[in-house]
């Protein structure tokens, strides 16, 4: 199978005066696994139907291997895509909800039953080709809904949130299932999800999405660890914010007046030189770059430190996370767990240690 890339070039979308996709400009490389990340109503859904031929754009260009197909019918673009829902036809035996593509294109009928058999050994369901659809589970449906989808032999392959209808366990076990097969036909695959874990264990490059507008392309590491705003940083992972006035900037260090909290001064934050150069900047950092220590233990130099109070606790297995009220402010904190810990109870006093090298800055806005 060839493999294929996905251009969309200044593409804008309206449902009347609202916009709902606003110069979209997205690449995505033959055979990779892509990811449209962002929260309800961000376009995400949108620009994947876009791309399936069911939601025409009123501006630009979409270029499958290198041809415009803006204004051919879905049936000419020889996308498939699975839906969240799955979409089974319940009166139909699993073999023939596979076998309706081919049938719909009119395939000889050898050819026909090879393509089908072929494609329910690629999803493990060989066996279960003369079950109806409410005789499998979930997860049985959706390998389904992705052999029929596979077998017709599409250029690309879009999956709108189908893990969706899984319990944790088996969305865990098949978004797995979903990236080796994805390698196996080597298939370019365009993945929309609201959930940051999905996108994040799958995904070769992810877009994230707010409000029509791409805020930011990139691997989920360099999302992650490198965001460029702040609805990037607190929608991919968890972010603290701590918004602050400018009392000095010198080289790499930085000292901020936090309301709530007082100065503070940050030794070798990361893009101290790169910040804005504006009076007011949020810094911004992750709970595991937190270190939580009774308020009265000998204080690491490394670290910045700020008195706080725990609000609250939950035990995640790994880790503790911990809501501690520093100032203003409530900040999520990770203590790695081992047998033995003792947790710092609610409405304690503790010291908050920050990791300088873990600091992100980003100018305050509105």
């Amino acid at each position: 199978m060839k493999k294929v890339s996905v251009h969309c070039r200044n593409v804008r979308l309206s449902y009347g005066r609202t916009e709902v996709l606003k110069d979209v400009n997205l690449d995505i490389e033959p055979g990779e696994f892509f990811a449209l990340l962002g929260p309800s109503g961000s376009g995400k859904s949108t620009l994947l139907r876009l791309i399936a031929g069911f939601n025409p754009h009123q501006h630009g260009q979409l270029l499958v291997d290198g041809k415009d197909v803006t204004g051919l019918p879905p049936w000419e673009r020889n996308i498939g895509m699975v839906f969240q829902n799955y979409a089974l036809w319940p009166h139909m035996t699993v073999w023939d909800n596979v076998a309706f593509g081919l049938v719909e294109r009119r395939v000889e009928k050898a050819a026909l039953r090879q393509r089908v058999g072929a494609a329910l050994e690629t999803v493990g369901l060989s066996a279960y080709g003369q079950r109806r659809p409410n005789q499998l589970s979930g997860g049985q449906q959706q390998r389904v809904a992705l052999a029929r989808t596979i077998v017709i032999e599409p250029q690309v392959l879009l999956l709108d949130e189908p893990l969706s209808n899984l319990d944790k366990t088996l969305r865990v076990q098949m978004r797995q299932e979903l990236l080796a097969l994805q390698r196996r036909l080597g298939i370019t695959t365009i993945f929309v999800t609201h959930d940051q874990e999905e996108a994040m264990t799958t995904a070769d490059r992810m877009a994230v999405l707010d409000k029509g507008v791409v805020q930011q392309v990139g691997t989920p590491a360099a999302l992650y660890d490198h965001p460029v705003n702040t609805f990037v940083a607190g929608f991919v992972g968890t972010m603290n914010l701590l918004p602050g006035r400018v009392r000095d900037r010198r080289g790499d260090a930085l000292t901020l007046d936090v309301d709530g909290v007082g100065d503070l001064h940050i030794p070798g934050a990361a893009g101290v030189a790169d910040a804005p150069a504006a009076d007011a900047l949020t810094v911004s950092f992750r709970p595991h770059s937190l270190r939580v220590d009774a308020a009265d233990a000998v204080r690491d130099a490394r670290y910045v430190w700020m008195p706080g109070i725990v609000e609250a606790s939950e035990f995640l297995g790994e880790f503790t996370r911990y809501r501690v009220r520093v100032g203003a402010h409530s900040l999520a904190a990770d203590q790695p767990h081992h047998a033995g810990l003792s947790k710092f109870p609610v409405g304690g006093a503790v010291s908050l240690g920050l990791e300088p090298s873990q600091v992100r800055l980003f100018a305050q806005t509105g």
